[in-house]
């Protein structure tokens, strides 16, 4: 296989050749919506022109519609290492779990608890929050602030009999801590309770694999992996079977159809496709040998592991630059893992703040010289909060994917570098 070449894959992204007065645009958004490739915008624009109508027809472009949802759960199912049948589409994660969690509130009953974390997204707090309706206790696990990583600990502490589930995300959006999954899974299996996992921050800079790390549902979102504003949300057979989604009457009462209400964004389910392959690609061109764990996956499965294997490794070393950078930048505040030894517990997502000014202030600085970041609490809310920093501003947050370059970091670094003197 080749080198890893960000420069090579960059020319598959439009929206990466604009500038901002002048200056080459920089995007360190990617935590809350990533660019997309060529073969995306092609995909939904050929959609709209040849195939575009509803469901159930007995007419061509009906048909061609039938046909791209069928590949979509089948590029749904060799991203995540499930079933097609095991994945339903949506809005978005946070629609999706609102759903999932009403389902599951049909059989919550007064005194049943659920875990949540100070690290999460909303998204992951809020709908499970709403089922105090039904008489759920809602616990909450804290971070550790020096690092901001989950007191895993004190979550297992929280586990009994009486938890139903628990709610975690894969990697904080806000700060890029990787979370145990494996271990709360195991633990939160042994007193009976699901585990609802957020791998939406996760997504596009590591390898997903519900089957390995047996999570009862788990849920991402197509527009932060080089995708359109798709949400998806895996859950095991049994249980996307057992549960009573809420739903109009005509629709389907097979699974996972009975979980996608209403008509479903089509034209995003073939730029879908289309990123699934994308990231498929990167592994045909710059993946390493597949472990031998994965003997009988599908090709694009295979390519997926291999793709996923080589952004990790090239964006370890972009995170490493950007951390060592900052840290050397005398007044500004960092917030995460910090410590090299410790990066397998992060993607390369960060979070500062600047003493002197505002994170408001320091996003729309960075802006006029063509960086892209990200100011306030990007609806990790619980961890402003604890962090003590909602009441000022929040934080600014500086977000990679492998289609950064070691160049636009230096650049950033210099420009924070300028701006705090």
């Amino acid at each position: 296989m080749s080198p890893f070449d960000s420069n090579s894959l960059r020319t598959q992204f439009p929206a990466l050749t604009q500038h901002v007065n002048g200056k080459p645009a920089v995007f360190l958004d990617a935590p809350g919506g990533t660019q997309v490739p060529q073969r995306v915008i092609n995909a939904m624009s050929e959609y709209l022109a040849f195939s575009n109508a509803n469901t159930h027809g007995a007419f061509a472009t009906s048909i061609r519609t039938e046909r791209i949802i069928h590949e979509a759960r089948s590029a749904a199912a060799d991203l995540l290492g499930c079933t097609p049948d095991e994945v339903a589409f949506g809005a978005n994660m946070t629609s999706l779990t609102f759903a999932i969690s009403r389902a599951i509130g049909r059989e919550i009953k007064v005194g049943d608890e659920i875990i949540v974390t100070d690290l999460d997204h909303d998204a992951n707090i809020a709908p499970w929050q709403a089922l105090e309706e039904h008489g759920a206790i809602i616990r909450v696990a804290p971070i550790c602030k020096e690092n901001c990583v989950l007191n895993t600990q004190a979550l297992l502490e929280l586990l009994c009999p009486k938890t139903k589930l628990v709610a975690i995300g894969m990697a904080s959006n806000s700060v890029g801590s990787i979370n145990d999954i494996d271990c709360i899974i195991r633990a939160a299996h042994k007193v009976g309770a699901l585990v609802y996992v957020d791998a939406v921050h996760y997504a596009p800079h590591g390898l997903i694999d519900v089957k390995k790390l047996d999570c009862d549902f788990l849920a991402c979102s197509a527009y932060k992996f080089f995708g359109p504003h798709v949400g998806l949300v895996y859950g095991k057979k049994d249980h996307m079977q057992r549960f009573l989604p809420y739903k109009v009457r005509p629709a389907s009462d097979n699974t996972p159809d009975r979980w996608e209400t209403g008509t479903q964004n089509h034209e995003g389910l073939a730029g879908f496709i289309a990123a699934v392959d994308y990231l498929a690609d990167v592994g045909r061109s710059y993946g390493a040998e597949i472990p031998k764990e994965y003997p009988h996956e599908s090709e694009r499965r295979i390519s997926l592991i291999s793709g996923m294997q080589a952004i990790r490794q090239y964006e370890h070393k972009l995170a490493k630059q950007l951390v060592k950078g900052l840290l050397d930048i005398n007044g500004l505040t960092f917030y995460g893992i910090k410590d090299f030894e410790q990066f397998t517990h992060r993607v390369p997502t960060v979070s500062i703040r600047i003493a002197t000014k505002a994170p408001r202030d320091v996003a729309e600085i960075l802006g006029q010289e063509g960086f892209f970041v990200w100011d306030g609490n990007y609806y990790a809310l619980s961890l402003s909060e604890q962090l003590g920093v909602e009441p000022t501003g929040g934080m600014v947050r500086i977000g990679l994917v492998h289609y950064n370059t070691a160049y636009e970091i230096d650049r950033l670094l210099e420009t924070l570098g300028n701006q705090i003197k």
